[in-house]
This record gives C-alpha cells, sequence and structure tokens, in this order.
C-alpha cells in the first residue's frame, strides 16, 4: 500500500516559519537602574523588538556586582544592562564579558565606551554626586545650606547627614572614589573620618539619602542629581546642591555577559541600548548621554553639572575597588543601616 502524504500548502509553511521566527526569547538582564524605570525601559525597547522578553533581576549596584562575581563560574544573566562602569571593569578583568562592537558605536562619546577593540562594553548615560537639602528641616534645626563637601564636616552638620555605604551603591563608592582622587588617599581618608563623625546612618540605596532629605527625615542626604530632580518634582521641599570642589560620577552601562545562550538576542538588546532612540528615554531623568548633543535640560537639574564632574579615572576606581571597599569598611561600617 502508497503511503498517504500529508501535502501542507507552502501558505501555510510560510505562516509556521513566521510564526517561528516571531517566537519570544527571553533575556535575563541584571541591572541596577532604577526601579520604577524598568518597565518603561522594557516597554520602550519592545516597541522595536517585541519578540524578546526581559526579565529583570534589580538590586543596587553593589550587591548586583557581587552577584554576577559570585556567578562567574556558573552565569545566569545573559546581559547586563544598566550598571556602573566601574562594576562592568571589574567583570572585565575577571574574564567575563563578551566583547562586542554593537551598530552606532562610533556616534559614541570615547568616555562612553570600553577602550579595547572590539569594546567589552559600552556607556549609556552618566549620573552625578548631588546634595539633597530639606530647606524645611534645615530652617528648623539651624542647619545652613551646605555649598561645598567640605561644609558637611562643620559642626552644625552632627548626625543631619545620610550618605549611600558604598560596598551597595555605585553613588557611594562613586563618593568614596571621587573623594580619594580630589583629596588624595591621605587627605580623602581624613576627610571620611571627620564626615563620619557627622553622619547620621549609611543607607543600602544611592536614592535613599535624597528620599530621607525629602521626606524630612535628614537635613542633607548624599545621592545623586537624577534622584533628587524625581524628589522635588514629587513635591519635596528640597534643594539639589552640587558641591564646589566638584563632583564624582559614573555612567550606566551594558554588557554581554560571557557564556549566555541567547547571543543574538543580547546582541540585539545591546544595539538598542546605544540606539538614539534608548538615549531620548535616558534622557528623561540624566542630563548626560553617550551621544554628544542629544541630551536636553532635565528639570531641576542645576545647570553646571557638566563642567563640575570631575576627570574621573575608572580604571583607578576598578582596580582599588576591593581596597577601597574593605578600608571604608573597617572604619566606617558601623554606622549602616541593617540589610
Amino acid at each position: 500500500m502508497t503511503p498517504i502524504k500529508t501535502l501542507i500548502p507552502a501558505a501555510i509553511l510560510a505562516i509556521l516559519g513566521a510564526e517561528a521566527a516571531l517566537a519570544e526569547t527571553e533575556l535575563t538582564v541584571y541591572t541596577a537602574v532604577e526601579a520604577e524605570d524598568l518597565e518603561r525601559y522594557a516597554a520602550t525597547f519592545n516597541e522595536d523588538h517585541p519578540d524578546i522578553k526581559i526579565n529583570w533581576v534589580r538590586d543596587s549596584t553593589g550587591v548586583v556586582t557581587a552577584k554576577l562575581l559570585a556567578e562567574k563560574n556558573n552565569p545566569q544573566a545573559d546581559v547586563v544592562w544598566g550598571l556602573a562602569a566601574t562594576s562592568l571593569l571589574v567583570l572585565k578583568t575577571e574574564g567575563m564579558l563578551e566583547p562586542y562592537a554593537p551598530a552606532g558605536l562610533d556616534k559614541l562619546s570615547p568616555q562612553f565606551r570600553d577602550s579595547d577593540t572590539p569594546p567589552s562594553w559600552v556607556g549609556m548615560d552618566a549620573w552625578v554626586a548631588a546634595l539633597c537639602y530639606n530647606t524645611v528641616e534645615g530652617e528648623k534645626l539651624g542647619v545652613p545650606a551646605p555649598t561645598s563637601w567640605a561644609d558637611l564636616i562643620k559642626p552644625e552638620y552632627k548626625g543631619h547627614v545620610v550618605m549611600p555605604n558604598p560596598a551597595s551603591s555605585g553613588t557611594g563608592f562613586l563618593d568614596v572614589s571621587s573623594w580619594l582622587q580630589l583629596m588624595g588617599e591621605e587627605g580623602g581618608w581624613a576627610y571620611m573620618d571627620a564626615l563620619h563623625e557627622n553622619i547620621a546612618a549609611y543607607t543600602h540605596s544611592g536614592s535613599k539619602p535624597c528620599r530621607m532629605a525629602g521626606a524630612g527625615e535628614a537635613v542633607v542626604g548624599v545621592s545623586f542629581a537624577f534622584r533628587g530632580a524625581k524628589t522635588k518634582i514629587e513635591g519635596a521641599p528640597i534643594e539639589i546642591i552640587i558641591p564646589s570642589e566638584g563632583i564624582g560620577w559614573d555612567m550606566e552601562a551594558t554588557a554581554i555577559v560571557a557564556g549566555t545562550a541567547n547571543e543574538e538576542a543580547a546582541k540585539t538588546l545591546v544595539d538598542w541600548s546605544i540606539s538614539p532612540k534608548a538615549m531620548e528615554m535616558y534622557n528623561v531623568g540624566y542630563a548626560v548621554v553617550a551621544i554628544p548633543g542629544m541630551a536636553k535640560p532635565v528639570e531641576h537639574f542645576p545647570d553646571n553639572i557638566p563642567e563640575m564632574m570631575i576627570d574621573n579615572n575608572f580604571e583607578y576606581a576598578a582596580n582599588n575597588r576591593e581596597k577601597i571597599l574593605s578600608e571604608w569598611t573597617a572604619r566606617y561600617d558601623g554606622k549602616s543601616e541593617p540589610k
């Protein structure tokens, strides 16, 4: 007996093929991007790439960095999208990033990319240190608005300052790293010794000090400008102050995790992460983005931010990160909030 053959029309085969091509790929993406922005990031990306689903794993910079290092021999992430460049430099040294030259790389400012060819990571935007000062609480308690880092070690600020723990927070680390660069090793640690006397608590989040200042739980929160602007938009009585000595900063950056099983989708995400559309998305909250000339002014951001950003030595920060955090923890961790 001749077997019966089922003939499938070419049109149906084409439809099935198209559906297979559109089958959803899931990417596990580690990030330190502010939690309230993750839905917007994914939705904007999916406007162009609906076939790639992002599964976020979000925490503060220090926690994400530690998690990635702990998973070195069994990586769980496909992509890192929105982690400090100083952290990615540490991961690069450990051989944990897959070098890749994304489409549009030539449009980026040189400082917003890894120096190797092809680069191991690419930058998205810069976040900068800032002070959030509660004008109502300051007036009530007789604590004036600071204008400099030096002001924060004056007696009138004792117990009225909160800042992030640098072992947990990328914002905290960029503060400590910038002070050591601005003041030198000896001067930087001497400054932090004096500042410690005035600190009420070290938080495990870079945004929390500003939120605390906004809520009147502290007079001064050492935080970052993006959070300050958001807190002020929400109605908090704060000023966003850029200290006169200059401010530390870091880049949010993107990289492919070496060994990912979803390399093509990961490359698609990294390509998109440095596109003009992505830059417009970052510019909602960040006044400095990776493509020069694209950024528009951000509401409540001080105008002088670009010229106050220090000449940051990212290699110094990355290469000395473990030593700096070990020293900081030994000296000051007693005032850290419980985790």
